[in-house]
Protein backbone atom coordinates (compact mmCIF):
# COMPACT_ATOMS: atom_id res chain seq x y z
CA UNK A 1 0.00 0.00 0.00
CA UNK A 2 1.30 3.37 -0.82
CA UNK A 3 1.10 4.77 2.85
CA UNK A 4 1.69 7.65 4.89
CA UNK A 5 2.65 7.77 8.29
CA UNK A 6 -0.87 8.42 10.21
CA UNK A 7 0.25 8.30 13.55
CA UNK A 8 0.22 12.39 13.60
CA UNK A 9 -2.31 12.60 16.06
CA UNK A 10 -4.58 10.19 18.69
CA UNK A 11 -8.53 9.68 18.61
CA UNK A 12 -10.08 11.81 21.33
CA UNK A 13 -13.56 9.77 20.91
CA UNK A 14 -12.29 6.03 21.12
CA UNK A 15 -9.41 4.07 23.13
CA UNK A 16 -8.29 2.60 19.51
CA UNK A 17 -4.52 2.05 18.88
CA UNK A 18 -3.47 4.51 16.60
CA UNK A 19 -3.52 3.38 12.92
CA UNK A 20 0.00 2.66 12.33
CA UNK A 21 0.09 3.56 8.51
CA UNK A 22 -2.29 4.67 6.15
CA UNK A 23 -3.61 7.74 5.26
CA UNK A 24 -5.11 11.10 6.13
CA UNK A 25 -8.14 12.99 5.11
CA UNK A 26 -9.64 16.07 5.95
CA UNK A 27 -12.22 18.95 5.75
CA UNK A 28 -11.38 22.02 3.67
CA UNK A 29 -10.91 24.25 7.02
CA UNK A 30 -8.89 21.39 8.65
CA UNK A 31 -11.65 20.99 12.07
CA UNK A 32 -12.16 17.59 10.94
CA UNK A 33 -9.07 14.98 10.58
CA UNK A 34 -9.04 11.36 10.17
CA UNK A 35 -6.71 8.62 9.46
CA UNK A 36 -7.68 4.72 7.74
CA UNK A 37 -5.99 1.89 6.35
CA UNK A 38 -7.15 1.20 2.84
CA UNK A 39 -5.36 -0.49 -0.17
CA UNK A 40 -6.31 2.67 -2.89
CA UNK A 41 -5.42 0.71 -5.80
CA UNK A 42 -8.56 -1.10 -5.15
CA UNK A 43 -11.85 0.47 -6.81
CA UNK A 44 -13.23 3.65 -5.33
CA UNK A 45 -17.71 3.81 -5.53
CA UNK A 46 -19.26 6.43 -7.18
CA UNK A 47 -22.70 5.92 -6.72
CA UNK A 48 -25.91 8.02 -8.57
CA UNK A 49 -28.02 8.22 -6.06
CA UNK A 50 -29.38 11.85 -4.93
CA UNK A 51 -27.15 12.64 -2.10
CA UNK A 52 -23.43 10.32 -3.27
CA UNK A 53 -24.41 12.77 -6.32
CA UNK A 54 -25.33 16.11 -4.15
CA UNK A 55 -22.01 16.07 -2.59
CA UNK A 56 -19.87 14.09 -5.05
CA UNK A 57 -18.86 11.03 -2.95
CA UNK A 58 -16.53 8.88 -4.19
CA UNK A 59 -16.42 6.53 -1.03
CA UNK A 60 -14.31 3.72 -0.09
CA UNK A 61 -16.26 1.44 2.38
CA UNK A 62 -13.76 0.41 5.39
CA UNK A 63 -14.55 -1.59 8.92
CA UNK A 64 -14.71 0.63 11.78
CA UNK A 65 -11.74 -0.77 12.99
CA UNK A 66 -9.79 0.51 9.90
CA UNK A 67 -10.88 4.44 10.54
CA UNK A 68 -9.88 6.56 13.26
CA UNK A 69 -11.06 10.03 13.75
CA UNK A 70 -7.88 12.23 15.05
CA UNK A 71 -10.27 15.37 15.68
CA UNK A 72 -12.79 16.11 18.47
CA UNK A 73 -16.35 14.77 17.46
CA UNK A 74 -17.60 18.41 18.44
CA UNK A 75 -16.66 19.64 15.07
CA UNK A 76 -18.88 17.42 13.52
CA UNK A 77 -22.57 16.97 12.47
CA UNK A 78 -24.04 14.23 11.20
CA UNK A 79 -27.43 13.84 8.16
CA UNK A 80 -29.63 10.36 8.27
CA UNK A 81 -32.56 9.51 6.18
CA UNK A 82 -34.55 7.08 5.00
CA UNK A 83 -33.97 3.92 6.50
CA UNK A 84 -31.87 5.20 8.60
CA UNK A 85 -28.86 2.69 7.32
CA UNK A 86 -26.17 5.49 7.20
CA UNK A 87 -25.17 8.87 8.78
CA UNK A 88 -22.97 11.23 6.79
CA UNK A 89 -20.86 12.99 8.92
CA UNK A 90 -19.78 16.43 7.95
CA UNK A 91 -17.93 19.42 9.42
CA UNK A 92 -19.97 21.98 11.21
CA UNK A 93 -17.76 24.80 10.07
CA UNK A 94 -17.11 24.31 5.99
CA UNK A 95 -20.26 21.79 5.70
CA UNK A 96 -17.80 19.08 4.04
CA UNK A 97 -19.16 15.66 3.81
CA UNK A 98 -16.23 13.30 4.84
CA UNK A 99 -17.31 10.38 6.07
CA UNK A 100 -20.46 7.70 6.65
CA UNK A 101 -21.26 5.24 9.28
CA UNK A 102 -24.01 2.61 9.37
CA UNK A 103 -24.83 -1.27 9.48
CA UNK A 104 -25.82 -3.00 6.35
CA UNK A 105 -25.98 -6.86 6.39
CA UNK A 106 -25.70 -7.23 2.55
CA UNK A 107 -22.23 -4.73 2.86
CA UNK A 108 -20.70 -7.06 5.67
CA UNK A 109 -22.24 -5.29 8.84
CA UNK A 110 -20.93 -2.45 10.17
CA UNK A 111 -18.71 0.11 7.98
CA UNK A 112 -17.19 3.57 7.72
CA UNK A 113 -17.67 4.95 4.01
CA UNK A 114 -14.93 7.41 3.77
CA UNK A 115 -14.88 10.32 1.10
CA UNK A 116 -12.11 9.93 -0.88
CA UNK A 117 -12.39 13.49 -2.06
CA UNK A 118 -11.35 14.18 1.16
CA UNK A 119 -7.57 12.56 1.34
CA UNK A 120 -4.39 14.60 2.01
CA UNK A 121 -1.93 14.16 -0.70
CA UNK A 122 -3.58 11.31 -3.14
CA UNK A 123 -3.91 11.70 -6.34
CA UNK A 124 -7.49 10.62 -6.86
CA UNK A 125 -6.88 10.58 -10.66
CA UNK A 126 -5.16 7.11 -9.72
CA UNK A 127 -7.81 5.81 -8.01
CA UNK A 128 -10.22 3.24 -9.93
CA UNK A 129 -13.81 3.65 -9.98
CA UNK A 130 -16.68 1.58 -10.54
CA UNK A 131 -20.24 2.84 -10.38
CA UNK A 132 -23.35 1.68 -8.85
CA UNK A 133 -27.23 1.92 -9.41
CA UNK A 134 -28.18 3.70 -5.86
CA UNK A 135 -30.55 5.89 -7.69
CA UNK A 136 -32.96 3.06 -9.20
CA UNK A 137 -32.60 0.70 -6.32
CA UNK A 138 -30.48 -1.39 -8.82
CA UNK A 139 -27.76 -2.88 -6.82
CA UNK A 140 -28.62 -6.28 -8.10
CA UNK A 141 -26.89 -5.29 -11.57
CA UNK A 142 -24.15 -4.83 -9.70
CA UNK A 143 -21.00 -2.29 -10.16
CA UNK A 144 -20.05 -1.72 -13.53
CA UNK A 145 -16.59 0.54 -15.01
CA UNK A 146 -19.06 3.58 -16.67
CA UNK A 147 -21.54 6.06 -15.03
CA UNK A 148 -25.27 4.74 -14.63
CA UNK A 149 -27.67 7.66 -16.29
CA UNK A 150 -29.66 9.80 -13.47
CA UNK A 151 -33.08 9.17 -15.54
CA UNK A 152 -34.16 5.29 -16.09
CA UNK A 153 -34.43 4.14 -19.19
CA UNK A 154 -36.97 1.45 -20.48
CA UNK A 155 -34.57 -0.93 -21.17
CA UNK A 156 -33.53 -1.32 -17.66
CA UNK A 157 -36.99 -1.45 -16.39
CA UNK A 158 -37.18 -4.61 -18.68
CA UNK A 159 -34.25 -6.04 -16.45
Amino acid sequence: MNGINARQGTSTTTGARPIERGHLGSCHCGAVRFAFDADLSKPAGRCNCSICTKISQLGGILKPHEFQLLSDESHLSSYEWGFKTSRRYFCKTCGVHCFGKGNIPELGGEYVSVNYNCLDDVELKDIPVIHWDGRHNNWHAGPRNTPWPIKQSAAMNMG
